[in-house]
């Protein structure tokens, strides 16, 4: 644990370096492509009370100045797995965006989806030094708390106090600088397959570069698809994307709960390709220009040309309906959302004041997906795309850019982490999500 803190403190100065020299990239490791942007940091626009880091610091002007993507390699369920394939994308991806640019980054702010995310509810209290609340009491009270037994092979990817108490006040974000005798805290703590963290660091570092932060992407996909009043009163973010599909909930403008499930739209693509007997390059072509959950009468009549390359004239020339693609894909994606739900209900979603389910990612653009999560999740569910950021160019504004999107914005206006303190031993207690739960419900 020790070694994880002094390598997020690490990353968190980074990022400081970066954002004084005004340049930083930022890069979205994914199954079906590999997207980064270069972003050009301007002055905080405020000033803070720390010393700039995360929401309690300043908050940064960011525009995108280069923009690239390439076709993702070495990359299965969100997580390398060939890193010389992944590490050569990685460097065209880089290449491209800094040409674009017309300048060179040392920095890079990561984020990957899969990794088998887990979530940890956790608290702590202290008395209070002295009459008001300073820094070194917030290091305190997050170091009053025990660390739980996350298992071998764990890394933390946030831990991120969500609410602070002083004495009978809650809801506090900030409580440096105010009066009281007793502080409490509720932190939230994302785990991940520390192997997998490894490896994006190494694919990273073989590219001759600096990580300056790393993130999840059901994480960041939140940050940039969810908007203000769902963050605070209670929302999810379903990031579908290519390998694995990401699930965030966000509560006070914080998230309090990440998963994942290891399916995604490439999985409904190799149905595709399996029912048909066509190549996966063939298959994403149909999938995107044809498919869709939702048949009608006029799709029995709509026929797709299969096409192929194989010389053979009587299966290249076949032809199937509309209904029949739709009756390969459906089962599929219905069985991701199933899988959604159930994580949700083990969340205890259901109990938050505000039940908004935003579905983004490249595979949520499948015609009707919306109406058909709806159905299944019980909630009103809406399609999302990333908010706007100065300077990103149109083709970069699709459901499928959400997580790059968010990362820019986790870049310039970093959550508080629990490293950004001076914490004196580093000690987390074991609490149940459902436990964190319950003190959102009855502090609501």
């Amino acid at each position: 644990m020790t070694d994880l803190y002094q390598s997020q403190r690490a990353m968190r100065h980074m990022r400081t370096v970066a954002l004084q020299r005004g340049y930083v990239a930022v890069l979205d490791i994914g199954t079906s492509k590999i997207a980064c942007l270069i972003l050009k940091i301007g002055a905080p626009r405020r000033a803070g009370l720390a010393d700039g880091v995360g929401a309690m610091g300043g908050q940064n002007a960011i525009r995108v100045i280069g923009a690239a993507t390439t076709r993702s390699r070495g990359v299965r369920f969100g997580e390398i797995s060939a890193l010389a394939e992944t590490e050569k994308a990685i460097r065209t991806v880089i290449t491209g965006a800094q040409n674009q640019a017309q300048t060179r980054v040392d920095h890079v702010i990561a984020c990957f989806s899969g990794a088998q995310p887990r979530s940890y509810g956790l608290e702590g209290a202290v008395d209070i030094i002295g009459d008001t609340v300073g820094e070194g009491d917030v290091g305190r009270v997050l170091a009053a708390c025990e660390v739980p037994d996350f298992g071998d092979g764990r890394s933390v990817l946030h831990a991120q106090p969500v609410n602070f108490s002083l004495d009978h006040r809650s809801g506090l974000s900030d409580p440096r600088g105010q009066a009281g005798a007793r502080l409490a805290t509720d932190m939230h703590v994302v785990t991940a397959d520390g192997a997998v963290v490894e490896s994006v660091l190494r694919a990273i570092s073989r590219c001759h570069l600096e990580c300056a932060g790393i993130a999840s992407s059901a994480y960041v996909a939140g940050l940039s698809s969810l908007v203000e009043d769902e963050q605070e009163l209670g929302g999810a973010c379903i990031d579908m994307g290519g390998g694995s599909t990401g699930i965030s909930i966000f509560m006070r403008k914080h998230m309090i709960y990440a998963d994942a499930v290891r399916m995604g739209g490439d999985h409904v693509t190799g149905d595709i390709a399996m029912g048909l007997q066509v190549s996966m390059t063939q298959a994403e072509r149909i999938k995107t220009v044809h498919g869709g959950v939702v048949a009608t009468g006029r799709d029995d009549r709509e026929m797709i040309d299969l096409g192929g390359e194989t010389g053979d004239w009587d299966r290249d020339s076949r032809r199937i309906s509309r209904s029949d693609l739709i009756g390969i894909m459906r089962p599929r994606i219905e069985e991701i959302l199933e899988e959604v739900r159930a994580r949700l209900d083990a969340a205890w979603f259901d109990s938050l004041p505000s039940q908004s389910i935003v579905l983004t990612g490249g595979g949520s653009q499948v015609p009707g997906i919306d109406g058909l999560a709806s159905r299944i999740l019980g909630q009103q569910v809406r399609l999302g795309r990333p908010l706007r950021v100065q300077g990103l160019p149109q083709a970069a504004t699709g459901p499928d850019f959400s997580a790059a999107v968010g990362l820019a914005l986790f870049a310039a206006h970093p959550q508080d982490e629990c490293w950004d303190f001076e914490i004196p031993a580093e000690r987390y207690p074991a609490r149940s999500l459902r436990r964190a739960m319950k003190w959102f419900q009855d502090n609501w």
